[in-house]
């Protein structure tokens, strides 16, 4: 009987422990972390890879307050004297800045003050502690003042409340203090997109300069984020800063999934044969030297199979954001972006430079900064570094190579809705049996815009781009257009019904594996036959049946028509 829930959105480790979740074991993040003897250090790591749930594991580890069996079995307890040193020693100023979205500076500022005023607030009792002077009490209940429900510190308050926090509780327990400061950066992008850059960089940069610059109250700080913001720009003088980013090897292996820990995963719940499909689908990033799968995806694809033993992947990590980076990119792709995503599309490397220090501002100045973000952000992955320092990038697997799918379709309908004319001339082409105009109207499109160019990806992936592509141009001008309608023995690729003319059209798409046109053309119209695709048409009272063949290959295709 399976006894353990999956912690899905579930980022506190107590409660992943204490209510029986199914748990990861990252507590090997501790032993290197401390080892590392590092005063500040940053993780960069793309979202959903467990940045969350490790800050929380880390607050449980060291805090005073901690129930000490939480760790009991876990990797860590191994470390007899490191546990006895550091398990529950040191009070921890833990604060998240991940829910940051104001739409100007005020909003913005008055969440983190929000933020930090509650933090600041579970250790009030300092104020009966008669070795606090009274400028220091004063400086603790300028930071936790709330008027009509709000706090209200000043914008120097604001700025030194993290330092003046650190140094209270030093004081009161005579201990050093644990600084976590978990998704710094996302109060930087919500600025970034609301107009407010300058304002918000600068608050920031003042936030943690103060508080982590020659701190003598800090016992060690950990950070992270999806981007190492420039330290001209956000961490001014911070000598005692040590980056831990994708493309480093220490820490590697404790965000993210190891195919060892999938294994066992998909064990536990009796999944062990969905194993290859989980690995084409969310495996392929590649962290320092580890290969890891995303977390998020793995544990909401169980659940999936929970409920429904034969479904199939879905894309949950690129649904949690709008990809609008992604986006940005297609859109506004030169001919040299096209052929670079053309690349990616076929399985094959791109070859880039990647600035791994940027600011927000930065991101959209030119098309390297974008594929920098892109990188770090998980959209792609490293496949190698050349001689030359230059990345060798690659999707990492099915989910995004589905997502940069989906997002050049999304451009391409858009295009299409804003200049049909083309389009029309191709829809009109089908429905009126005019296979030159059909087929010179599509290689158009596919000289013109992105698409698949070569051959490292399944057949089925390239087979499926195409109908993707074809559908898109399509359904953008007319509502009569359906895809994998079951019809017959099985499901056709695209069917168009114009009923106001009683035409209906059957297309079915193959990708020329061996360049071989003529051939699979035949091959789909046969397939056509054999599995009666025309029979839903029949039955919804369509007088003219047009069948097309369409084969592709490269920038390539051919139409043929059934006599």
């Amino acid at each position: 009987m399976i006894e353990k829930a999956l912690p899905i959105g579930v980022e506190s480790f107590e409660k992943i422990i204490k209510d029986n979740y199914y748990y990861v074991d990252k507590t090997g993040l501790i032993a290197d972390l401390l080892i590392s003897r590092a005063e500040v250090t940053l993780f960069t790591r793309p979202r959903r890879f467990g940045k969350s749930l490790n800050m929380s594991m880390l607050k449980t580890f060291f805090d005073l307050k901690t129930d000490k069996n939480l760790f009991e079995g876990l990797k860590i307890s191994e470390n007899k004297d490191m546990c006895d040193k550091y398990l529950g020693k040191y009070p921890v100023i833990s604060v998240t800045l991940k829910d940051v979205s104001g739409c100007n500076i005020a909003e913005a500022k008055s969440q983190i003050k929000t933020i930090i005023g509650k933090e600041a607030l579970k250790y009030s009792y300092v104020l009966d502690n008669n070795s606090l002077s009274d400028e220091e009490k004063s400086m603790y209940q300028a930071i936790i003042e709330v008027k009509n429900g709000e706090f209200v510190m000043d914008d120097m308050v604001l700025r030194n409340s993290l330092m003046n926090l650190t140094h209270i509780i030093h004081k009161h327990y005579d201990r050093k203090v644990i600084l976590l400061i978990d998704e710094y950066d996302v109060p930087l992008d919500k600025a970034h997109l609301g107009g407010y850059y300058d304002e918000m960089s600068i608050l920031i940069r003042d936030i943690l300069s103060i508080v982590l610059k020659s701190n003598d109250s800090l016992k060690l700080s950990v950070l992270t984020g999806c981007l190492r913001i420039a330290k001209e720009s956000i961490f001014t003088g911070l000598n005692n800063l040590r980056v831990q980013s994708i493309s480093d090897v220490g820490f590697s292996e404790w965000f993210g999934f190891t195919d060892e820990e999938v294994e066992s995963l998909l064990a536990y719940y009796g999944f062990t044969d969905k194993h290859d499909i989980v690995r084409e689908w969310y495996d392929g990033y590649r962290f320092g030297k580890s290969n890891v799968y995303c977390p998020w995806d793995v544990i909401n694809y169980i659940q999936t199979l929970r409920s429904d033993t034969e479904a199939m992947p879905e894309l949950y990590w690129s649904n949690t954001s709008s990809n609008g980076l992604l986006y940005d990119m297609i859109s506004g792709a030169n001919d040299q972006t096209k052929h670079e995503i053309e690349l990616l599309l076929s399985g094959e490397e791109v070859r880039k430079e990647i600035h791994s220090e940027l600011t927000y501002r930065e991101i959209s100045d030119s098309v390297d900064n974008i594929w920098s973000v892109l990188y770090m952000t998980g959209y792609l992955t490293m496949r190698s570094r050349t001689e030359f320092g230059e990345y060798e990038l690659v999707i990492p697997n099915r989910e995004i190579y589905s997502l940069l799918k989906s997002n050049i379709y999304q451009h391409l309908k858009k295009e299409v809705s804003e200049r049909p004319t083309e389009a029309n001339k191709l829809f009109a082409a089908i429905v009126n049996g005019d296979v030159e105009s059909f087929e010179r109207g599509f290689s158009d499109y596919l000289l013109n815009h992105i698409s698949i160019r070569d051959t490292n990806v399944r057949r089925e992936m390239k087979e499926n781009f195409y109908h993707g592509y074809l559908l898109g141009i399509l359904s953008a001008v007319s509502g009569a257009v359906v895809s994998n309608r079951e019809s017959g023995e099985g499901y056709a690729d695209i069917i168009i019904k114009s009923t106001e003319k009683r035409v209906g059209v059957i297309l079915e798409i193959k990708y020329a594996e061996n360049e071989n046109l003529d051939m699979y053309c035949n091959e789909a119209l046969k397939q056509i036959e054999e599995k009666n695709y025309s029979r839903s048409l029949i039955d919804d009272g369509m007088d003219t049946l047009i069948k097309y063949g369409v084969a592709c290959y490269k920038k390539r295709c051919k139409v043929k028509m059934a006599l």
